[in-house]
């Protein structure tokens, strides 16, 4: 059964969900039906499916729903977007605990290796872990974490994704004792370390080992928490990293007291949108936006800057002198410098909004 395509195997318990989200909507009794969830869970976990799988399944079918529901209803008011939100929170708490009992239950009350990790992993990031379920992966949970949001740049192809991906894990467990956590893609994902493997001064040092050791190019996003707020943590960490990557700051290690203002400026409000106006000047002129966006990336080192861009320091100058007479404010003055950053983190987030 192995061999057998995972996919198939996910698609009805993505349908039963689906079906039980509906149920739940029309106020329908729907015991039999989470029954019926927890078999499909069962037998997936029977099958070697990994349950972070699993949980995206279940997932997909609510999703499914919810956006049939706004589709449907364009002029819906905030009460209602507030209580669709509601509602789809009250669904997934309830078949997330669902699967992940019926998951674990099928593992005759006990899971090790790379699925105890998984399954141990996305229950604490899901914020549904209990101590029995920590006691059958047989993973000792700690009493507080660093949580890291991780992005990996430039990725290889997917055909020898596997390979760095097992450097990357083999690293994290020889550099945290064997206490890391992790649920990583082709892409990066989310790191557990406990404060007493890791001290906090030398998360940098384990952040750079990591990239050595997969040979890519590493950037994240710490934040520290008890387990218990695990992951609202890893909601503010990615939150970060997503700041960092618009910023296109150099592959390291981010802290949340360095990027304060850059977090508080991504959040919706009407400043947000008054300062993305600030670079309205330069919508016309991708090339000078995006030589600002280098050039602060670089820190102001405009040799950097050139050698990033393949142009010469002159046409740098050049188009910096450009971007202060379009929008009133020179890069080389240290006020005006931090009213362009902002606007750039603003302007980034209005554009990735329902209104452009």
């Amino acid at each position: 059964m192995a061999d057998t395509p995972i996919a198939p195997k996910l698609a009805p318990i993505t349908q039963k969900s689906l079906e039980i989200a509906q149920e739940m909507l029309d106020g329908r009794d729907v015991t039999d039906s989470l029954k019926e969830l927890a078999i499909l869970a069962s037998g997936s976990a029977c099958d070697g499916v990994p349950i972070d799988l699993i949980l995206h399944s279940f997932h997909e079918g609510l999703q499914i729903l919810m956006s049939g529901m706004f589709v449907r209803d364009q002029d819906c008011t905030r009460e209602a977007v507030l209580d669709g939100f509601q509602f789809a929170l009250t669904i997934s708490d309830q078949l997330c605990m669902i699967v992940a009992h019926a998951y674990i239950g099928e593992h005759g009350g006990a899971t090790f290796g790379p699925d105890a990790e998984r399954t141990l992993t996305s229950a604490l990031l899901a914020g549904q872990w209990t101590p029995s379920i920590a006691r059958k992966c047989g993973i000792t949970v700690a009493d507080s974490y660093s949580v890291l949001a991780i992005s990996i740049r430039e990725n290889p192809n997917s055909g020898i994704a596997f390979h760095y991906l097992r450097r990357l894990r083999k690293a994290l467990n020889r550099h945290s004792d064997g206490q890391g956590l992790a649920r990583l893609s082709i892409d990066g994902g989310t790191v557990l370390i406990p404060t007493e493997a890791v001290a906090e001064h030398e998360l940098d040092a384990l952040v750079a080992a990591l990239a050595g050791a997969a040979q890519v190019e590493l950037v994240a996003a710490v934040v520290s928490a008890p387990t218990a707020d695990i992951a609202s943590a890893a909601k503010t960490a990615h939150e970060i990293l997503d700041a960092v990557e618009r910023l296109a700051c150099a592959p390291g290690l981010y802290r949340f007291g360095e990027l304060a203002l850059e977090y508080q400026l991504s959040r919706p409000g009407p400043g947000l949108s008054r300062l993305g106006e600030l670079l309205a000047p330069l919508e016309q002129y991708p090339e000078l936006r995006e030589t600002l966006r280098v050039h602060i990336a670089s820190n102001l080192n405009r040799a950097q800057t050139a050698r990033i861009m393949n142009i010469h320091a002159n046409t740098v100058d050049y188009r910096l002198r450009r971007i202060a007479r379009l929008t009133g404010l020179n890069p080389a003055r240290a006020t005006d410098l931090w009213q362009l950053r902002s606007a750039m983190v603003a302007r980034d987030c209005r554009d990735d909004g329902p209104e452009n």
